[in-house]
């Protein structure tokens, strides 16, 4: 769709007050909010679905997963704000989505290890048939 191709209205609209057209600019930071909740999806099929991650680390229930999910996209925006504030630049702005891209992938293995840790850790008291028997002889030394 070429500049020709605008209707009448569309054209005005993007013509700027000396009839020249406005520049086209674009931000690429911070996401958008559809953006954000599509990587909340993504967090959440792969928490809860079947993927590598959940085959080594187990798989999260999708109860828990969507918590987890928003709560890992939140924290991972977060950091990447921080660095990344206002980019004034194009390539300020591809920074802090590599940050955010990268803190994301970091905060989910995290969670997983953690959540994987926890669930192997082991009971306060051993089985009773773990625990071995002192032979009589011995008990009665």
């Amino acid at each position: 769709m070429g500049p020709d191709d605008l209707s009448p209205a569309a054209a005005a609209a993007a013509a700027g007050a000396d009839g020249e057209p406005a520049p086209f600019s674009f931000s690429i930071w911070p996401p958008t909010q559809r953006t954000r909740d599509a990587v909340v999806r993504r967090l959440v099929d792969t928490l809860a679905g079947d993927t590598l991650l959940c085959k080594r680390y187990g798989a999260v229930p999708p109860a828990d997963a969507d918590p987890a999910a928003r709560a890992i996209e939140a924290e991972a925006f977060d950091a990447a704000a921080v660095t990344g504030g206002a980019a004034a630049s194009v390539e300020e702005g591809i920074e802090a989505l590599q940050l955010y891209s990268k803190e994301v992938s970091r905060r989910l293995l995290d969670f997983v290890k953690s959540r994987s840790a926890a669930a192997a850790k082991p009971a306060d008291h051993p089985p009773k048939d773990a625990v071995k028997d002192e032979p009589a002889e011995e008990a009665a030394a």
